[in-house]
């Protein structure tokens, strides 16, 4: 396993990371049991960051993350979660107010039994919070001690912009690092975002990298998915929809041949593709099995060469 600098921290990360949306916890597709094994073999892998949320599941995920991390030593892991999302009915329930953040953040450390969370994001932009209460609030966080990193997730090259510079102005603690979807099939984060955060600093911590199980190349049909993938549950159809089109099976079909050619899988491909980019630290996976963790953790150090990447320019249908 290789480790990329987060932004211009000092935090070394893993180039893959674990996550636990859709996976883990309650109503999750992935067991306890097989979640305590998965997360083992991200630890034998060499992966040292996990990724997870106050919203996923409720909180679910977060006790079965903090359970599985339990009897590691605390200076081993690199462990991120989120506040943003609908975690009651009342009005203060959501959203990245001084009143909601810090209360998540307290339940979040509960569920996690930690005493502090190496890095917070933003879930998703609030526009009903002014955008200093919100930093003000995480710099008093990382202040107690409570947060050691703080990033955003979502948002765009703009609202980073103004983040950053409010921060400068009021000397509060600037985030490090930005948490977008990216994968060979949804590229828009090379217009604005990366050139933005390259500029102040933040680094990229990418989900949804392998475009939700697509790039796989396990899907040979959009309407005959294979038993057992998330494709065929009612809940994992909805997040696969907008990657699984017949054109998009065609580029991968072309994709799998060229990485069979270079001696690699089509997963490893996609994520070499992704970590091909200087402003990427980490992608995160999201295994509901060991084996396919392992095959992920593999794509780490894989270098593409320029030819295969100008072929893979030519399949997408521009520069790669």
């Amino acid at each position: 396993m290789k480790y990329r600098r987060l932004g211009n921290s000092g935090l070394q990360v893993s180039e893959i990371s674990l996550g636990s949306w859709l996976t883990f916890g309650q109503g999750g597709y992935v067991d306890r049991k097989e979640a305590y094994t998965i997360i083992d073999r991200a630890f034998d892998a060499g992966i040292n960051f996990f990724d997870t949320a106050n919203i996923y599941t409720r909180g679910e995920a977060e006790k079965l993350v903090g359970e599985a991390l339990a009897s590691r030593p605390r200076s081993s892991y690199v462990l991120a979660t989120k506040v943003w999302g609908q975690m009651g009915d009342g009005p203060n329930d959501r959203g990245l107010s001084r009143k909601h953040i810090f209360e998540q953040c307290e339940a979040s450390l509960s569920r996690l039994k930690m005493d502090y969370i190496d890095l917070y994001y933003c879930h998703s932009y609030d526009p009903n919070t002014p955008v200093e209460e919100t930093l003000r609030a995480m710099d008093d966080l990382v202040r107690q001690g409570k947060v050691l990193y703080v990033g955003v997730s979502n948002w765009t090259a703009a609202q980073i912009t103004e983040a950053v510079h409010l921060a400068d102005r009021k000397l509060l603690d600037r985030m490090v690092a930005s948490q977008p979807p990216y994968n060979l099939l949804r590229r828009d984060i090379e217009d604005e975002l990366i050139p933005v955060c390259e500029r102040y600093g933040i680094g990229q911590v990418v989900y949804s990298p392998l475009a939700q199980g697509v790039l796989t190349g396990k899907y040979q049909s959009v309407s005959e998915a294979p038993a057992g993938s998330r494709a065929a549950t009612e809940r994992g159809g909805q997040t696969i929809k907008r990657y699984l089109t017949d054109e998009n099976l065609e580029k991968i079909s072309a994709m799998s041949r060229l990485a069979e050619e270079h001696g690699m899988t089509m997963t490893q491909l996609a994520l070499a593709w992704t970590l091909r980019q200087p402003n990427v630290a980490s992608a995160i996976i999201g295994a509901s099995r060991p084996e396919q963790l392992e095959e992920n953790a593999s794509a780490s150090g894989l270098a593409l060469t320029k030819d295969v990447l100008e072929t893979i320019g030519r399949i997408l249908g521009g520069t790669a």
